[in-house]
């Protein structure tokens, strides 16, 4: 059994928040850079799969992944690089695909896109589009995307963009169609249409207990079952936040701040509930943050796999700012310690 191992990161930009205090935030520009030193060094360490989030606002540097990726895929030799997400519902899918197939061309083959509506609604507006359309704006753009992935010449009609007529959709991948994740924060509506449609999905599972998610996944699998898709060639894969240092203790200080920071804002944006110290170790301990030593985090992460029965797991690193000398020792413990961890417990599996 392969599991994938990964990692996902928005590209947090905001203030640094460390245990000694807070740090000026840096400019877009040196976050960007870093982000690509940090996917070399995720290449280099031997993990799967780098997936960057799509934002528009100004506590996060990246607003067009793929460029950053494209960045990325001359300096890395085998990780798979992918969004996470592209907001599909405000983006037009045929420069979605020829900017994915030109990240192929660029990568020779390691490019994926994860599509989904967005947590964040910030694109809506700022492209001219209406947040009464939400659904329909998904549904048609999802379609005519997985029509262009498939056929060089697409024939499409819908209700939120212009009729296309047996046009051609250039570069097309290197990859026979590029593997479109659908993402999901957790609805059985998602699981069911991603099944249905035979794609795979990828959960965002960041409060709580993942096994929570185990109704999910047996919806998507029933309706994959229902549509006539073949399970063993569907993916199930995950992102919650997580960090890794020498020791659990070391973890545990040196994550809180900037989660701490980052759900504030988040909260008061979404009426969350307040977070505290306590909360955060309850989720260390019994929920979703894959915090600590290397045992400790390849541990949390063998039971989630077998628990969803996923083959492929990914770390959302960072979450908030965090200093990026830390962000990059927690990168190569994951690959040098927690993947051989994980890789060795399911070789025989």
């Amino acid at each position: 059994m392969k599991v994938e191992l990964g990692l996902t990161s928005f590209g947090d930009n905001s203030e640094i928040y460390t245990e000694g205090g807070v740090l000026p935030k840096i400019p877009a520009a040196e976050r960007i850079r870093n982000i690509v030193e940090e996917i070399k060094l995720a290449d280099e360490v031997g993990l799967d799969v780098y997936g960057l989030g799509e934002h528009h606002r100004p506590d996060y540097a990246v607003s067009d992944p793929v460029t950053v990726l494209a960045a990325a895929a001359m300096e890395t030799k085998n990780i798979r690089l992918s969004s996470a997400v592209t907001v599909l519902s405000s983006d037009d899918p045929v420069r979605v695909y020829q900017r994915f197939a030109t990240l192929d061309a660029l990568t020779n083959g390691r490019a994926e896109i994860m599509a989904g509506r967005g947590s964040f609604i910030e694109s809506f507006p700022l492209f001219g589009y209406d947040l009464n359309d939400y659904d329909l704006l998904y549904e048609e753009k999802l379609e005519l995307l997985m029509q262009i992935n498939q056929h060089e010449k697409v024939t499409w009609q819908g209700q939120t963009r212009e009729a296309i007529h047996d046009r051609g959709v250039y570069p097309r991948a290197v990859q026979k169609e590029l593997p479109i994740y659908l993402a999901t924060g957790g609805t059985p509506e998602s699981s069911a249409r991603a099944g249905h449609l035979g794609l795979p999905i990828t959960y965002a599972i960041i409060g709580g207990n993942p096994g929570r998610f185990r109704y999910n996944v047996e919806v998507y699998k029933a309706a994959a079952r229902e549509a006539g898709h073949d399970l063993s060639q569907l993916s199930i894969a995950n992102h919650s936040w997580g960090y890794i240092a020498d020791t659990d203790e070391q973890a545990f200080r040196e994550y809180y701040p900037s989660t701490l920071a980052h759900h504030n804002v988040i909260a008061k944006e979404r009426n969350w509930g307040s977070y505290d110290e306590r909360t955060y170790m309850t989720e260390i301990e019994h929920g979703v943050l894959f915090v600590g030593g290397p045992e400790r985090v390849a541990e949390k992460i063998i039971k989630t796999v077998e628990t969803l029965g996923l083959d492929r797991f990914l770390i959302h690193l960072p979450v908030g700012s965090m200093p990026h000398e830390k962000i990059i020792h927690a990168i190569r413990l994951y690959g040098e310690k927690v993947k051989p961890i994980v890789d060795d417990y399911f070789k025989d599996k």
